[in-house]
């Protein structure tokens, strides 16, 4: 059997490669040659030990771009040569969710890189069913940023056509900047705070002209800037702790929608009773399916989003350890971070 290298994350903070037989594929599967892979939050939080569903050993990488490389006898919708990316989602197919088309939220839902192996080798075997195929003007590195975009497009979704909304972002990571980008690109007024300006500045840079830093003026208060008494129409927390959540609920125009997009690291401790006061919609988003793959492939290749603004630094694969050294040393300024398999 022929060999490559798998990157193995053997307990918080510690990483070694391990050479291993390159996956042979069945009849359904697609084996990718891996190119791109990118980090995110929740890999951080593996990193760190503190990633409450994840055991160790790990391989990680769900973000992930690659050339197929071999496909079994009934794969029909891509070729070897293609360029493709890996939806991470490994379900089970059987349960309420699964048959009525909400696989995101399979009640046996495992995702690569996490519960079950993830991407960060030279080559992964994936079914068909997991790969989609990227047009072939699209680079790698933003190939591998169509996980998190689509994170996005079906967090904006969840409201579903947002054309003509007045939108407001809370936070301006990654994802925070994504979904203030989709919901402009899907038609509406947008607003993007965070309490830094350099996160804001590349809010700006990806086209959102109405950014707010939340340490100088007060987050109510940029609402009405922004967008009058009437406020937002929709709130987006892409930050996940109980200061944004509990601007949100307390600033929230009566009888709107509130969208919990980030992670909550642990119980929550909001105002449940402004909420129910103002009637408002508390709503959430868990991953994405197939659609908003598509969507966001589509919103990338039209030129909608800018992929390139959040893209931070590139490390060889074999400097996986020093992408994680140096996320924790440049927390405000990282965005992106990327591992090009093939360095």
């Amino acid at each position: 059997m022929q060999k490559m290298l798998q990157q193995v994350m053997t307990k918080p903070k510690e990483i070694v490669f391990e050479e291993v037989d390159i996956p042979a594929i069945g009849d359904d599967d697609v084996l990718v040659k891996i190119k791109m892979i990118g980090i995110c939050g929740s890999d951080i939080h593996v990193y760190h030990g503190t990633h409450p569903f994840t055991k160790y050993p790990v391989t990680q990488g769900h973000e992930v771009s690659g050339k197929v490389a071999k496909v079994g006898k009934n794969v029909k919708s891509v070729k070897p040569g293609d360029k493709v990316t890996i939806e991470p989602q490994v379900r089970c197919g059987r349960c309420y969710p699964c048959r009525h088309g909400k696989y995101n939220l399979c009640e046996e839902l495992k995702v690569m890189g996490f519960q079950t192996t993830g991407t960060a080798s030279e080559y992964f075997k994936a079914p068909e069913i997991n790969v989609t195929r990227l047009p072939d003007e699209m680079d790698y590195k933003r190939g591998a940023m169509i996980e998190p975009l689509a994170v996005a497009v079906h967090a904006v979704k969840r409201v579903g056509d947002v054309e003509g909304l007045r939108i407001s972002v809370i936070g301006a990571g990654p994802i925070g900047n994504l979904v203030a980008q989709t919901a402009k690109a899907l038609g509406a007024d947008v607003m993007l705070s965070d309490i830094s300006d350099y996160r804001l500045e590349l809010g700006r840079k990806g086209g959102i002209e109405h950014v707010y830093n939340t340490k100088e003026m007060d987050y109510n208060d940029a609402l009405l800037d922004c967008f009058g008494p009437d406020k937002a129409d929709v709130i987006y927390d892409c930050a996940g702790n109980d200061i944004t959540m509990n601007s949100a609920i307390r600033s929230a125009r009566k009888g709107s929608t509130i969208i919990l997009v980030a992670v909550y690291a642990g119980m929550a401790n909001v105002d449940l009773a402004v909420l129910n006061d103002h009637e408002l919609d508390l709503n959430t988003t868990m991953m994405y399916r197939h659609e908003d793959y598509v969507t966001a492939i589509e919103l990338a290749s039209e030129g909608k989003i800018n992929l390139e603004a959040l893209q931070s630094n590139v490390f060889p694969f074999k400097d996986y350890l020093k992408a994680y050294q140096f996320i924790d040393q440049n927390k405000e300024t990282s965005m992106k971070v990327l591992i090009d398999v093939e360095a």
